[in-house]
């Protein structure tokens, strides 16, 4: 340690907001450069290498084979997939010196399938998986988390070729299987869940979420086994419901109620129900949101959800993907006169409407519902309006907010909500990029076909991250033994040349047993105190303490994680560290 490039910190960077971040700088393993971007430093790399590993090895064993593309990309294939357009202002986008567009890569589905066409053109050439480790860049509007969720980040990429679909699903559960091995060797709790596709295209999608309260993600699990991001949840729409009896809807005066709670109480109070009380699920909220488009074009669209529910953005994000979502604004309603702002209603919605606006409402509002919703009049709304007979819609969306307690879609029970960190995503992407960019083979008629991909990632610098999130304690980082950045962390605790030359030699010996050792030797310009300190932050799994005891010939192994000491024989050391890590 006296000669290595570390420096630990005693308090916690201003911007650190999980625990991952804050260990993870504090402990010297990586470095700010700026937002959403780090520096790996050599502890970092160490575990960092560690993760890799385990991964190579998951990878090879089913057969995938290793390459690796540039980070800088031409334009050119992500135009003929549409890409270029679509990831709109999430990417980094630049030019070279002779004015050609480039791009720095998120991800490389064009690349693998060029170099596929490129090479092979039989039946007999597949199935073929191939993968790399590579560092990919996406322009995130709010880096946060440290490595975490950055700009400049490094993933494994793979990518199955088959001639037919069930061939894909064949290489779909293989790189599932190991997937479930990779995050189990890893070591940290995770679910599999039913996942959306979003700009990556494709049919049936998971995603592998290391489950942590400082996730991201949230999704859902029901005691039946059904698991899926909160993105892909599919509502239970119930029955249509009879509406000969209904009275006729009728617009009454309902002033000074500008939230879904005023509006109730009014209700209750002026329009009294015989059957029970009115409740924030009669009313139908009508939210006005504007879609911009990759092509840069703004949409003005509105989202009609019951109004004990409120619009999830990034449920809806999903089912816009690959527009973005921004907020409707006076501006908006400027150029929109036939809105009655906090009024608004389905009389005024519909692409067949006076304004124009395409209209999508939840599941939920299903035929013969009886809503009370906007009139589009200030300070009035409409009673008995229902669903089917006074209004439709352009079509229904996945937007409003999933509740524990909702019912999960395959009628497994409740649904429970938790939050967890995104390690892996897989998707069975189908034909969409060999159709666009001509991956066909003969097959064994001697027929062209059109190759069927999956495409497989897992997050291996938030890997680290990950395991930092539970790895942990109020001392400082625990790392599993398969990823700690050293076997054992030698600390000469202790002024005395004989403690110093004692240390040393364990050191010597542990070296020649092969085993991996931090040796703090910083006799002398560190207290023992800040050594102890430091080995705990780090976080090695076990910590090897030479001080007092040499003058009877022991040594102190102690045990990161659960903290349980042993006096061992200097003699002994070597063969009692080995019996630990075995």
């Amino acid at each position: 340690m006296s000669r290595m490039f570390l420096r630990t910190l005693r308090d916690d960077p201003a911007d650190a907001e999980v625990p991952s971040h804050r260990l993870l700088v504090r402990a010297g393993y990586v470095r700010r450069v700026a937002p959403g971007i780090y520096s790996w430093l050599p502890l970092g790399l160490k575990v960092l290498a560690k993760v890799e590993r385990i991964i190579r090895e998951e990878m090879e064993s089913i057969g995938s084979q290793e390459v690796r593309f540039p980070a800088l990309l031409p334009r050119e294939p992500y135009e003929i997939s549409g890409r270029w357009t679509d990831y709109g202002p999430n990417v980094f986008r630049l030019k070279d010196r002779k004015g050609n567009d480039m791009m720095l890569g998120p991800t490389h589905e064009e690349f693998f399938t060029l170099l596929v066409k490129d090479l092979y053109s039989s039946y007999k050439d597949l199935p073929l998986s191939l993968y790399q480790i590579q560092t990919k860049y996406r322009d995130e509007a709010r880096p946060r988390a440290g490595i975490l969720r950055g700009r400049e980040f490094i993933m494994k990429d793979s990518y199955s070729f088959d001639v037919d679909d069930a061939g894909l699903e064949a290489s779909y559960q293989a790189h599932r299987e190991a997937y479930v091995r990779i995050f189990e060797r890893l070591g940290f709790e995770y679910v599999i869940v039913k996942a959306t596709s979003g700009a990556m295209g494709g049919s049936a999608s998971e995603e592998f979420l290391a489950v942590s309260e400082t996730g991201e993600d949230t999704f859902v699990r029901s005691p039946g086994g059904y698991a899926a991001n909160v993105e892909a949840v599919t509502t239970v729409a119930p029955a249509p419901v009879p509406y000969g009896d209904a009275p006729a809807a009728h617009a009454e005066q309902t002033p000074d109620t500008p939230t879904i709670d005023t509006l109730v109480d009014h209700l209750n109070e002026k329009f009294p129900r015989d059957d029970r009380p009115w409740a924030a699920g009669d009313t139908l909220k009508n939210v006005l949101v504007i879609l911009r488009h990759p092509d840069g074009t703004r949409e003005p669209v509105a989202i009609g959800v019951p109004g004990d529910r409120e619009v999830d953005a990034k449920r809806l994000e999903a089912q816009v993907a690959p527009a973005e979502v921004e907020p409707f604004e006076e501006k908006d309603f400027a150029a929109n006169p036939g809105l009655v702002k906090g009024y608004i209603g389905p009389a005024v919605l519909g692409t067949e409407s006076s304004t124009g606006i395409r209209y999508l409402t939840d599941p939920r509002v299903v035929e013969g519902t009886r809503w009370v919703t906007g009139a589009n009049v200030q300070g009035s709304h409409v009673i008995d309006l229902v669903a089917g007979r006074d209004f439709t819609s352009d079509g229904t969306i996945e937007a409003a907010e999933v509740r524990a307690g909702d019912e999960a879609p395959d009628g497994s029970g409740p649904l429970e909500l938790a939050r967890g960190i995104e390690m892996g995503h897989i998707f069975q992407l189908g034909r969409l990029y060999a159709e666009a960019l001509g991956l066909k083979v003969l097959d064994e008629n001697g027929k062209l076909v059109t190759v069927t991909m999956g495409s497989y990632g897992v997050g291996v610098s938030r890997a680290v991250a990950a395991v930092a999130e539970y790895a942990h304690d109020e001392l400082g980082l625990v790392w599993p033994r398969e990823l700690a950045p050293f076997d054992v962390h030698l600390v000469a605790a202790g002024k005395d040349e004989a403690v110093l030359a004692a240390a040393e030699d364990v050191y010597a010996e542990l070296i020649g047993a092969g085993l991996d050792v931090l040796f703090d030797d910083r006799v002398g310009k560190v207290s023992p105190g800040v050594k102890f300190k430091d080995a705990e932050l780090i976080g090695v799994p076990t910590i090897v303490v030479v001080g007092k005891g040499v003058v009877d010939g022991v040594v102190e192994v102690k045990d990161r994680k659960s903290g349980d000491r042993a006096d061992v024989a200097i003699a002994d050391v070597v063969g009692h560290v080995q019996g630990v890590l075995s």
